[in-house]
């Protein structure tokens, strides 16, 4: 019998070992092709026949898994997760347990005292340590820390979850570069509260997965500004935010905020006027408690409203002290 009979009963052998959807794969139809080619310049029945048997030591089911792991590995997207933090050892731990499934973690500490280094060098992250006077230059520094194809921004009081873990490290394998909102679910106490937010008082969804480059801050205190690459959409899973203890951590959280604001107002010259913030006190307030449906959350549906309300009064005050010091001095 002729070796090209051999090898068309052979071809066809191997075919029905290796689905039409293994060869598919890019990479394994340039393998399989050059070894097609190399079966048909066999020459002797006992050379082909040994092609064909489990224990040749051609193309064997083996290599082909290795060629498609290899390849896999060589076009994976990798992961990289960021948290900026100062002073949080009581949170940092179940942070970066949670993040478990990053190719890389960079923890950024800014003017750090407390334990935070030896948890954050324990879980194997990359560790920046400096003193930066805004959040956006600190988040700046972290993201240019980051070797990874994708960033994922975590504060340290915030929790991934397995499915936030599956969808992500699902979905930036086939997105093109740009940047996508993740759900922020924001825990007071141990109660999820779902409406009220966007109005100052905190987010409910916020852009924290992006590609390398896809993603600056600007160099404000509090709440920097952003310039962002192509907005993809959002995910369906969103990131446990521990937000606030309880009531009085959140107006505690509102003083720092308005603080920190009060005094980017004063050097950027846009303090608000007191119309505009008399104004928001209507809008604002509205804004949080009827159009994001705070009604529903009951006293922290009203205590986030009454968080909005008050923002840019408070801001306004603030910065007039600043620069009324300023004027004595």
């Amino acid at each position: 019998m002729r070796p090209s009979i051999y090898w068309s009963g052979g071809r066809r052998l191997l075919g029905s070992v290796i689905s039409t959807r293994t060869l598919d794969h890019p990479i394994l139809r340039s393998v399989w092709a050059s070894q097609t080619r190399g079966f048909q310049r066999e020459t002797t029945d006992a050379r082909f026949q040994r092609q064909i048997n489990p224990s040749f030591s051609g193309l064997e089911i083996s290599d082909i898994r290795k060629v498609m792991t290899e390849n896999t590995t060589a076009e994976r997207k990798t992961l990289s997760c960021l948290i900026v933090a100062r002073n949080e050892q009581a949170m940092l731990p179940d942070c970066l347990k949670s993040l478990g499934f990053a190719d890389q973690i960079v923890v950024v500490l800014d003017r750090t005292t407390d334990n935070s280094k030896a948890i954050a060098d324990q879980a194997g992250a990359k560790i920046i340590e400096g003193s930066w006077p805004s959040e956006g230059e600190r988040r700046n520094t972290g993201i240019a820390a980051c070797t990874s194809d994708w960033i994922l921004e975590v504060d340290a009081d915030e929790r991934a979850t397995e499915s936030v873990a599956q969808e992500v490290t699902g979905l930036i394998q086939t997105s093109p570069d740009g940047l996508y909102l993740i759900p922020i679910r924001n825990m007071i106490g141990d109660r999820e509260v779902r409406y009220g937010w966007g109005a100052y008082n905190g987010a409910a969804s916020a852009p924290r997965l992006f590609s390398k480059g896809a993603k600056v801050w600007g160099p404000e205190r509090v709440h920097p500004s952003l310039q962002t690459g192509a907005r993809l959409g959002s995910l369906r899973h969103g990131l446990i935010h521990l937000v606030d203890k309880d009531l009085a951590d959140m107006f505690d959280r509102m003083n720092r905020y308005t603080t920190l604001m009060a005094q980017d107002a004063v050097d950027k010259n846009t303090v608000p006027s007191l119309s505009s913030a008399l104004r928001r006190i209507l809008t604002r307030g509205w804004k949080s408690y009827i159009a994001r449906k705070g009604y529903r959350e009951g006293i922290y549906g009203v205590a986030l409203a009454f968080f909005a309300a008050g923002y840019s009064l408070q801001i306004h005050l603030k910065a007039r002290e600043i620069l009324e010091r300023r004027t004595h001095n």
